[in-house]
């Protein structure tokens, strides 16, 4: 079930979601969102394009700005988010970083995402995936789109990128987006709890992907 998409701004903003438990999570957030304009995930390239097939799903179903482990400049990651933010489509990030973790809360965040909102000055909408960390036939899932949010909510101004300042708002608004996430999480996880004598289906499912 997904709840919220009247929320939803007409384009041109960050999507942030987490939890990211399941090969499944990217596949819930197009769903999600409306399919104009497309979205845009922005996720490692090394995971992304190890395999031909995965290649092909990710074309069909959205597009995907490639991230390549390692170094510190953030610059190229900027100015590509400022791409599509420009054409007033959907960037959508996993801030968790990785599949894994806690099945009712978020791991920790990295700080990335909060970098490139700061950067382009785009909105924020959290959106909370809860019950895909088990996959099967019939499984309850949880997608709830929350309000938006924009840097400027907690900053008087923009900091100077590269900054100390900058880091700083970073974590903040990290730490924001995080405790509204989890908040959501923590009420919307037992909702997707089946009872024990429910059968589990296809739980090949959960490593479909893999």
């Amino acid at each position: 079930a997904v709840e919220g998409r009247d929320r939803l701004p007409e384009g041109g903003y960050v999507a942030i979601c987490a939890l990211h438990r399941s090969w499944v999570d990217p596949l819930l957030v197009v769903d999600a969102l409306p399919r104009a304009p497309r979205p845009w995930f922005m996720g490692s390239g090394a995971t992304a394009f190890d395999r031909p097939w995965k290649e092909r799903l990710l074309h069909r179903t959205g597009g995907l700005l490639p991230v390549w482990r390692g170094g510190t400049d953030v610059s190229a990651h900027v100015r590509t988010a400022a791409a599509v933010l420009d054409e007033r489509a959907v960037l959508a990030l996993f801030a968790e970083g990785a599949i894994g973790g806690p099945s009712d809360e978020p791991a920790r965040m990295r700080i990335g995402a909060a970098l490139l909102c700061l950067r382009t000055d785009a909105p924020i909408v959290p959106i909370a995936i809860c019950g895909a960390e088990e996959l099967y036939r019939g499984k309850r899932i949880s997608v709830r789109i929350l309000e938006p949010m924009a840097p400027s909510e907690f900053l008087d101004e923009l900091p100077e990128p590269g900054s100390r300042d900058e880091l700083r708002a970073a974590r903040d608004l990290t730490r924001a987006v995080s405790e509204r996430l989890a908040q959501a999480v923590r009420a919307d996880y037992p909702t997707t709890v089946d009872p024990p004598a429910m059968p589990r289906r296809w739980r090949w499912l959960t490593r479909l992907m893999r």
